[in-house]
């Protein structure tokens, strides 16, 4: 057996993280696109009859369903990486309303305890045996399964990393890959959002909100977006939107119906839920598109398909994980929007950060909407 202690070169910019995911083993190499690297250098040992040590590093750990309060700071091992894996030290996480949902079981996990986390950007520190195209010292990111970002270290499928281009500043990517890749998808494939197009992004000044505004403005729609209050609303309009709802003071459906002369909307971009959910179906044009892709407020109530008949409505409850399915769509959809950040598209504000072990404060804030645009975690 080989023991590889690594021996990191002291570097002058904070790395920090960034997650993508998806199924396709197959590996390729990245030329194309420049790696930030780490200096490293390696140093092997024989030995045939020692196994290493046990590594232990702290993680967030969920024992039972509930609060905040369940998200515990522990210490848990780790290994080494197996054929086709890398062991990567996580530099930035980024925090997602997912990691609420299955923090409650409103997503189920695969089992008690786990890790909670879909995506981070870290350095990869060791490689699994046969595998090409990563190195140790590489600046790597991914988004989606597996779950478990929410740790100082994690084991993580080759296939399911993607490098970090020298034209992004860690921090931002850390922050903006499972959102980015969020809206990415949203608005390119899940419903392809053209100019003339008029859209409704709820929860503008959120996270995904943010990018959704920015992005469907330069693609030419006519964006309105719902925030919660008036701080919030100047952000929705820096961010594009040309029509502004505080929904805490107005009526959302009423004023979508003014703005639009009674036609509606051609698209609905739904993260809050059950306190939308209807009022946003009323919002759509005929042949309009009901885009559901969370649910902040809770879950909707069930929808009657009669309900839909009356302007022949179209619904869909669309999950990143099922439109990065290849390794080829997953580097597709990084690709886009790696190159709308790097062309000054989208800007991507990280306006809260948290100590990983603080990660209960975060969840709080979050859900008492109390952040705005990206929030992350750093270990």
């Amino acid at each position: 057996m080989s023991l590889i202690s690594i021996r990191l070169i002291r570097f002058h910019n904070p790395l920090l993280s960034l997650l993508i995911s998806s199924t396709q083993p197959k590996l390729k190499t990245f030329s194309s696109i420049p790696l930030i690297r780490v200096a490293a250098t390696l140093t092997t040992k024989a030995s045939s009859s020692l196994s290493a040590e046990p590594k232990m590093v702290k993680a967030i750990r969920v024992h039972e369903l509930g609060g905040p309060q369940v998200l515990k700071w522990e210490d848990v091992e780790i290994g080494e990486p197996k054929e086709g894996e890398v062991r990567v030290r996580n530099k930035a996480i980024g925090l997602n309303f997912i990691d609420v949902y299955f923090r409650k079981g409103v997503y189920k996990a695969p089992s008690l305890p786990f890790t909670p986390g879909m995506e981070a950007v870290g350095i990869v520190t060791a490689v699994g045996a046969g595998l090409t195209g990563r190195q140790v010292g590489d600046l790597v990111a991914y988004a989606g399964q597996p779950m478990g970002s929410y740790a100082e270290e994690q084991i993580l499928p080759a296939s399911k990393v993607v490098p970090v281009p020298s034209s992004i500043d860690p921090v931002i990517a850390a922050s903006v890959m499972l959102k980015g890749m969020t809206a990415q998808f949203l608005l390119r494939r899940c419903f392809k959002v053209e100019r003339g197009h008029t859209i409704l992004v709820h929860a503008a000044a959120g996270g995904v909100g943010s990018l959704l505004c920015q992005w469907g403005n330069a693609l030419g729609a006519t964006v309105i977006g719902t925030v919660s209050n008036k701080e919030k609303a100047a952000q929705a309009k820096e961010d594009g939107c040309h029509h502004i709802i505080i929904y805490t003071e107005e009526d959302f459906v009423t004023s979508v119906n003014e703005i639009t002369s009674g036609n509606g909307v051609e698209v609905v971009y739904d993260s809050v839920g059950k306190d939308t959910f209807e009022g946003s179906l009323a919002c759509l044009k005929v042949r309009g598109y009901m885009v559901s892709f969370g649910q902040s407020s809770g879950s909707p109530d069930p929808v009657p398909l009669s309900s839909l008949a009356a302007k022949s409505l179209f619904l869909t409850r669309p999950s990143l994980m099922q439109y990065v399915v290849t390794r080829d769509e997953l580097l597709e959809a990084a690709g886009e929007l790696f190159t709308t950040i790097a062309s000054g598209v989208l800007k991507v504000r990280v306006n809260h950060t948290y100590p990983l072990s603080e990660a209960a404060k975060a969840h709080e804030d979050l859900e008492a909407r109390k952040t705005s645009g990206s929030v992350v975690l750093i270990p």
